[in-house]
Parts: C-alpha cells; sequence; structure tokens
C-alpha cells in the first residue's frame, strides 16, 4: 500500500499530517465520536473497567499500543468516558435513595456530582498533574516529549473508576443495612474508613502507574509518597473516631437544601 501522506525530504511530516495530530484535531475527533455510538467500542471499554481492578498495568499496555499505531497517548474512543457517566449517575441515584432524598434533591445531587465533583474536579486535577509532568518530571524536556493534557484526563478516569465503584457503589450496601457505616459506632466508622482507604489507594496507584508507563518520564515515584501521609490519616481516623462516610452523606444533603 502506498503512504497516504508524504514527508518532507528531512523527514518531518508534511503540514496536512501535522495538522491530524494537533491538540485541536485530536480533541475534535474525540468529541465528535461522543454523538455517534456505533463508534464506540464498549465491549473494549468494559474490558478496561475490569481489568483496572485486576490488572491496570495491562490498561496502560494498550496504551503503548495505541500510541505506536496512531501515535497519540490518550484514548480516541469516547466509550470509557460515556460508561463512567452512566455509572457516575446510577449510583448518585443509589445514593438519593439511601439518604431518604427526594426526586428533586436527587437530580440536584446528581447535577452536582457529575458536573463538579467529576468534571469539575477532574479537569482541575488533570490540568495540575499536565503541569507537574511536564515541568517537573520529563528526562529530556523538549518539544518532542511531553505529556498529553488528553492522557492526564485518561489517567485520572482510570483512577477515579475504581474510586467511584467502592465509594458511590459498594458503600450504599453498608450504610444502613449490613454495616451501619453511618454512625458513631467503631465497626461502622472502622469498615467506613476502611473503605476509603482502598478506594483512594486505588486512585494513587493507578495514578502512578499512568506516568509511570510513559518511558520519558522520570521519578515518578514521587507520586507514591501520598500513601504515607493517607496511611496516616487513616490511622487518626481510627483512633479519634472520624466517620468519612457520615461527612460525605451529610455534605450530601447540605448541598441539595
Amino acid at each position: 500500500m502506498l503512504p497516504t501522506t508524504s514527508p518532507h525530504s528531512n523527514g518531518d511530516p508534511s503540514p496536512r499530517d501535522a495538522a491530524r495530530h494537533t491538540a485541536g484535531a485530536k480533541r475534535y475527533k474525540y468529541l465528535r465520536r461522543l454523538l455517534y455510538f456505533r463508534q464506540m467500542d464498549f465491549e473494549f471499554a468494559i474490558w478496561q473497567m475490569l481489568y483496572l481492578f485486576t490488572s491496570p498495568q495491562r490498561v496502560y499496555r494498550n496504551f503503548h499500543y495505541r500510541k505506536q499505531t496512531k501515535d497519540q497517548w490518550a484514548r480516541d474512543d469516547p466509550a470509557f468516558l460515556v460508561l463512567l457517566s452512566i455509572w457516575l449517575c446510577v449510583s448518585t441515584i443509589g445514593f438519593g435513595l439511601v439518604l431518604d432524598m427526594g426526586v428533586v434533591e436527587t437530580v440536584k445531587l446528581l447535577l452536582w456530582v457529575v458536573f463538579v465533583d467529576c468534571i469539575g474536579v477532574g479537569l482541575l486535577i488533570s490540568t495540575v498533574m499536565w503541569f507537574i509532568s511536564n515541568k517537573y518530571l520529563l528526562k529530556h524536556p523538549s518539544r518532542n516529549f511531553d505529556v498529553e493534557w488528553g492522557y492526564a484526563f485518561d489517567v485520572h478516569l482510570n483512577a477515579f473508576y475504581p474510586l467511584l465503584v467502592i465509594l458511590h457503589f459498594l458503600q450504599l450496601f453498608f450504610i444502613n443495612h449490613l454495616v451501619v457505616i453511618n454512625s458513631e459506632w467503631f465497626l461502622g466508622y472502622f469498615v467506613g474508613n476502611t473503605l476509603w482507604l482502598i478506594a483512594i489507594g486505588y486512585y494513587l496507584y493507578i495514578t502512578f502507574l499512568g506516568y509511570n508507563a510513559l518511558p520519558f518520564l522520570t521519578n515518578t515515584v514521587v507520586l507514591l509518597y501520598p500513601f504515607a501521609l493517607l496511611g496516616l490519616l487513616y490511622i487518626l481516623s481510627i483512633s479519634l473516631g472520624w466517620n468519612f462516610t457520615q461527612g460525605l452523606c451529610w455534605f450530601y444533603k447540605y448541598r441539595v437544601k
């Protein structure tokens, strides 16, 4: 097969080919595919969600493959984001039922969680990590190697998914039923805070794996340092009787008043 683009004599891609790989072009292609569900690979997105719990390294190996075949690290298929949004909506409705919220209050909570907690906070975290990784973690700072903002956002989504499942889905079965973790007794806040420890630990570890997978970054081990603070905070919470789940429930109810 003949090449679709002809490189310049010095080996650089043609202007037309380079334009296809700009951040704006990639973003346009990604957003455009949100309108075409038939073009999304939901089966592969489900595979990624399963392996984010069991073997997240395999998920990031696929990012390597995408870089080799499509010359970009970030996802070009929004199927993962769509499924994550569905999970978020369903789990938030479940929170509304568990906390005895009305229809209007549940809708308000859903809007808060989707547009502020997920999108707003996600954009902020992704931007901060994108800046830090490009400013301080590059082995050889140059124009040829940098962390794509879209990849930073994908890393956040990957890390956010297990946290969402643990705190917004599994935890629902413990709030008022199996173990009443929304209470002042020891077993309640012990189980609840342990779920928070696991969820945030997943987030930190998968975030580390995401940036550690990039061959042009160095000293990514610093992304594991927050584990020390997380462990200390967990021990303090158990010793002092802090109940993170109770605080979350109170915060959700306060939001929708």
